[in-house]
């Protein structure tokens, strides 16, 4: 959940102080936009990785700090909760065989930390939401002892005026309850994929993200199981939005999809950050304006399922990334990396198409499609560009596959990989073999035991094979 900070305690004038900065540094970075200073550069993209530590029993095992000690390598750290671990990819250039390059170096860190988990009792499990969690794992006893974490909660319950949370999610079954801390946040991992792109184009850019996220969520759907109810094929979905919702207008809420596409360029999204949402951390920092310190604290704070980051060069000069958060962490390396060349290649060919497909499809239709998808799944009907409705299958394989392959092409992706990469997509839709109904489908076979049921899905995925190939 972003960035360490050095306190807990703020006072009245830690908050005015905070907002008076932010308020400085976005004036910078609209500077910054309007004179073109943020560097373009290449196409690239990277990742970030959430998982599981689950132990030989087949639950959550609170280990996160004695397996990074036993790692020791900083592109692995801690999350919110002390069964959960963040693995942050290297960034590739995406040309060639890129995408074989990213699948190799994420195999390489897992394994590596699979190793380091092993020596200390527990094992990796890459899954949106573990079927075995329960209630008692999702307490203050299990939050990772960094003050950021202990703040985040103490600052959305004052938000809330001390009310406690209410969890409701209609789905196949039903879940309704209260909570009193942000730990239901911890039963929620994913998939991020960052890529770098230019300031002009990032309105279009960011326009596709939005418009395709529905679409990859049912195609990469991993999360039907919470508390042994069987609720959305992504209940990650509206379980991150809920875990820390402030309690105040919709407009303010820190999880979300969105009121509108951008009209001009991402600048937008920082100047709302500005506007729309009250600071949640005010740390002050002894950082030059130009750094962008609070800025950039203060939008990690807000987690958008397609949202804008600000980052630095070697050299110093600033750069534009989107952070695309839709997608579940699992089931398999190989079907990470497929969800990442689909969202790739669409973000390259949609946000050059004319006439612009967001010029087609109205934001509503879009922000209903995405919550339609995440509920259920490949069986979703959405709107699409033609006006009509259509199953979410048939707009997979007619016109976002197609679109995807030659976006990757444009980008210079080598036709082996294209092939390689979304052939593993057609498999999985050819078969309706995501996660969520591989897990489903377990179900009905064995029972519901969700502790059995984790066990077999991480034998399943001890064997490196993607998805539509796994057994029951």
């Amino acid at each position: 959940m972003g960035q360490d900070i050095a306190s807990s305690r703020f006072t009245e004038q830690d908050f005015a102080e905070f907002s008076r900065r932010v308020r400085d540094e976005t004036r910078i970075l609209e500077q910054w936009f309007a004179e073109g200073r943020l560097d373009d550069g290449e196409p690239s993209a990277g990742f970030e990785l959430e998982a599981w530590l689950v132990g030989t029993a087949g639950r959550p095992t609170p280990r996160i700090e004695s397996v990074l000690a036993t790692l020791d390598d900083s592109s692995v750290v801690p999350e919110l909760a002390t069964f959960n671990i963040e693995f942050n990819g290297a960034v590739a250039r995406l040309s060639g065989s890129a995408l074989s390059t990213l699948a190799q170096d994420l195999c390489t860190l897992l394994d590596r930390t699979a190793l380091a988990a092993e020596c200390q009792g527990c094992r990796l499990g890459l899954i949106g939401i573990l079927p075995s969690v329960q209630p008692s794992d999702l307490t203050p006893d299990f939050m990772t002892p960094r003050e950021r974490y202990r703040a985040l909660n103490e600052q959305v319950f004052t938000l809330r005026h001390g009310r406690p949370l209410r969890l409701r999610i209609e789905g196949r079954e039903r879940l309704d309850l209260e909570w009193c801390d942000v730990m239901l946040e911890s039963a929620a991992t994913s998939f991020q994929i960052h890529i770098r792109i230019g300031a002009q184009e990032s309105a279009r850019v960011y326009n596709a993200a939005k418009l395709i996220s529905g679409p990859l969520v049912a195609i990469g759907a991993n999360s039907p199981y919470l508390f042994g109810r069987d609720l959305w094929d992504e209940t990650r979905i509206p379980l991150f939005e809920q875990a820390v919702s402030v309690g105040g207008p919709i407009l303010q809420e820190r999880v979300g999809f969105g009121f509108r596409y951008a009209r001009h360029s991402l600048l937008e999204t920082f100047q709302s950050n500005r506007d729309d949402y009250p600071v949640l951390l005010p740390q002050l920092m002894d950082e030059p304006p130009e750094r962008l310190a609070h800025l950039r604290l203060h939008n990690g704070t807000i987690w958008r399922w397609n949202r804008p980051l600000i980052g630095f060069d070697p050299d110093g000069r600033p750069h534009l990334r989107l952070e695309h958060r839709t997608l579940p962490s699992g089931p398999s390396v190989a079907d990470l990396i497929a969800n990442a060349a689909l969202y790739l290649g669409l973000i390259a060919h949609l946000s050059r198409e004319q006439p612009s497909p967001e010029s087609r499809l109205a934001f509503a239709h879009t922000k209903r499609n995405f919550y339609a998808c995440a509920r259920e799944g490949l069986s979703a009907d959405i709107g699409w560009l033609d006006g009509r409705l259509h199953p979410v299958t048939q707009v997979l394989a007619e016109a976002l596959i197609p679109r995807a392959r030659q976006g990757l092409s444009d980008l210079g992706i080598d036709p082996p990989e294209i092939d390689h990469w979304l052939g593993l997509i057609e498999q999985r839709l050819a078969t309706r073999r995501t996660g969520a109904r591989w897990q489903r489908d377990w179900v009905r076979r064995h029972g519901a035991d969700m502790t059995e049921l984790t066990q077999a899905y991480l034998e399943q995925q001890a064997s490196g094979r993607p998805v539509h190939e796994w057994s029951l």
